[in-house]
């Protein structure tokens, strides 16, 4: 097992599977199984999801509305993302608790640093929901914070393409994918990663980021056992 804790990141668009909006109940089952191969191997692991599935607060300011407005409503779309998540991984006996950075005492626990360490130390899977609990911030971001905080050996990005290209791979057919890259070369080459804020919380704690195809199941279980998947973006 290569890794002891974890933080994964999944977009909400990811969600959609096939669908133009919303959730696909199942590509969230899939993604429900891949995440209960690693925590039986003893892997501890904290999630962070998007919510551009259900809405994005840029988008609603291209639209006119206020943009501090708009974040609060993507950041309740990240939390039922979360409860969707929580919702599937425990169908199949996986424990889980969702901690969210907005107080909803009805539905989730508020985050609390000490309670989700405890909780992962007793390989619950951990959500984490509604972002930093701040506007202008990216779930990214988000992410990077609370593994951070966590102190995860590393940031998975499951996207939908298996690694960091030289250029876009679905424009440019003669991109080539990096199977590692370091952090100044992505800042050097302007290489698109994760949002920058993310980008160099990760560069200045020392935290390595993996990008890879969260699609292609059994993908996670390989990482955990060490091979080669995706883009590793160390120091």
């Amino acid at each position: 097992m290569k890794y002891k804790r974890i933080l994964l990141k999944l977009s909400g668009e990811s969600l959609m599977g096939k669908k133009q909006f919303g959730i696909d109940n199942e590509r969230i089952a899939q993604y429900a199984i891949q995440i209960k191969e690693i925590v039986d191997m003893g892997v501890q692991v904290a999630i962070v999801i998007g919510g551009g599935n259900i809405f994005r607060g840029i988008q609603a300011e291209e639209g006119g509305m206020d943009r501090v407005h708009g974040d609060y409503m993507g950041m309740l779309a990240t939390v039922i993302n979360s409860m969707a998540l929580q919702s599937s991984l425990e169908k199949i006996n996986v424990e889980t608790r969702l901690q969210s950075a907005i107080k909803m005492e009805q539905i989730c626990e508020p985050f609390i640093r000490r309670r989700a360490v405890r909780h992962l130390e007793k390989h619950r899977v951990v959500i984490f929901g509604a972002g930093t609990g701040n506007p202008y911030f990216t779930t990214d971001t988000a992410a990077t914070l609370r593994a951070i905080e966590i102190e995860a050996n590393v940031i998975l990005k499951g996207t939908r393409v298996d690694g960091i290209y030289t250029a876009d791979p679905e424009k440019d057919k003669t991109a080539t994918k990096y199977d590692t890259i370091s952090f100044e070369e992505v800042y050097s080459k302007g290489l698109e990663v994760m949002d920058m804020t993310a980008f160099t919380l990760c560069n200045e704690n020392k935290l390595p980021i993996i990008i890879f195809d969260m699609n292609k199941p059994g993908n996670l279980k390989k990482i955990m056992d060490g091979e080669q998947v995706g883009t590793l973006v160390e120091f």
